[in-house]
């Protein structure tokens, strides 16, 4: 009896870490799915938005690219839903940015930029052009 109480202990801890390793499937940040463009003004409006809606899952890695045709200033902002998210990375222009969080995408140009990111928190979160709201230039990130 004495004998199997002694190997009992480190037989539940070889258990325990061969259980994590085994479901270990790798980094999801680097694997991110690709989401649908977001184009900022139209050859039809100055305030069109291509996407008004992101259907998102928590844990799930995403990369979204932000695309401003250049026909106003725009300056995409997500507050709430970036602190809901662990931000990977933001490139832009040959640059790769690592930062906490993202507070504003401003584009005096045209341009783009792509955000790499894992939303943490399910809700439903605003996107806009700051100040070009009221013209129709607002959507959700809705994450389950």
């Amino acid at each position: 009896m004495r004998f199997s109480q002694t190997l009992l202990l480190p037989m539940l801890v070889i258990g325990l870490l061969g259980t994590g390793l085994a479901n270990a499937a790798g980094d999801l940040t680097r694997r991110p799915q690709a989401l649908p463009d977001l184009v900022l003004g139209s050859e039809e409006s100055d305030y069109a938005m291509s996407q008004q809606e992101y259907q998102l899952e928590t844990g799930k890695a995403y990369q979204l690219k932000v695309i401003s045709t250049g026909k106003k200033e725009y300056a995409f902002q997500a507050p709430e839903f970036a602190t809901s998210i662990f931000l990977r990375k933001v490139e832009a222009g040959g640059v790769e940015i690592k930062a906490i969080t993202l507070t504003e995408l401003e584009f005096e140009d045209a341009g783009q930029a792509e955000i790499f990111f894992v939303p943490i928190r399910p809700g439903r979160y605003r996107f806009y052009a700051k100040g070009l709201e009221n013209k129709g230039m607002l959507g959700h990130f809705i994450v389950k």
